[in-house]
């Protein structure tokens, strides 16, 4: 596959890509955030590893502002993430404004949401159309170009369900990078795919980091994590328990709980 680099937008400097401060959230009586801080820089791949509800996918639900935080500050970029802050008070943002935000940010879901009456194609060019009112032959000759580096050239007039699955992830990857984000979010990606599906997907994302994309990715593939990630967070019952670099953190983990969690997925 060939270079993403010329639909990789760069970020704003001297900021961190991602900022959380405090970060909580609770549905209802359930706490499932409980006070997260961490910091992902421009150009890097972090990973969120743990067992399942322990508040991964809540947390990159947050970062777009697809769930709102209950306390604490979410910056993506160097900007307030769905609030501005007048004062000491938080005001949320209209409906418009964090639309605007969310163009910035790709999000790869662990289901892939394609509009399933749309051909590949249609499906990459949708999205710039309507919400960035780019002209048909812009968002054409973009979408062909991205379907092509992700390996999907040959498939550009196939709807979803004439696609494998692995196929279709590719083709969700393609159309959040449609938008031209500085951020990419990826929520488990492989976790619907059949296992020989997997290695299609992560190549992709493998070239997506090599072009210098920040990605932010929920996931069980541990493999991909140490060879790729630039840090990793172990999370659970929404806390961080433990950060640090991929390789140091899965071959020598310091809480007991990570050491756990591993000794069960490793």
């Amino acid at each position: 596959m060939s270079s993403l680099g010329k639909d990789v937008a760069s970020p704003t400097s001297g900021h961190p890509m991602v900022k959380a401060e405090g970060v909580h959230k609770s549905f209802g009586l359930a706490h499932i955030l409980k006070g997260i801080d961490l910091e992902v820089n421009p150009r890097e791949v972090f990973c969120l590893i743990g067992p399942s509800g322990s508040g991964k996918s809540t947390f990159l639900r947050c970062i777009n502002h697809l769930e709102k935080i209950s306390a604490g500050r979410l910056y993506v970029d160097g900007q307030l993430v769905g609030y501005r802050q007048k004062g000491d008070k938080l005001y949320e943002l209209k409906e418009s404004e964090v639309a605007a935000q969310r163009r910035d940010i790709g999000m790869v879901f662990q289901r892939f949401n394609l509009f399933p009456h749309m051909t590949a194609l249609e499906n990459v060019m949708e999205a710039p159309i309507q919400v960035k009112r780019e002209t048909r032959a812009v968002a054409r000759e973009r979408a062909q170009r991205l379907l092509d580096r992700v390996g999907l050239g040959d498939r550009t007039g196939h709807y979803p369900a004439q696609l494998s699955g692995g196929q279709q992830q590719r083709v969700a990857i393609a159309r959040a990078l449609a938008m031209q984000p500085k951020l990419m979010l990826f929520d488990e990606p492989t976790s619907a795919l059949d296992p020989e599906l997997v290695g299609e997907v992560l190549d992709v994302m493998r070239d997506l980091a090599a072009d210098g994309m920040t990605m932010i990715v929920v996931t069980h593939e541990m493999g991909f994590a140490r060879e790729v990630g630039d840090s990793l967070v172990f999370m659970d019952d929404g806390v961080a328990v433990e950060t640090g670099h991929p390789r140091d953190v899965l071959t020598n983990p310091q809480h007991e709980r990570t050491k756990s969690f591993l000794s069960k997925v490793l």
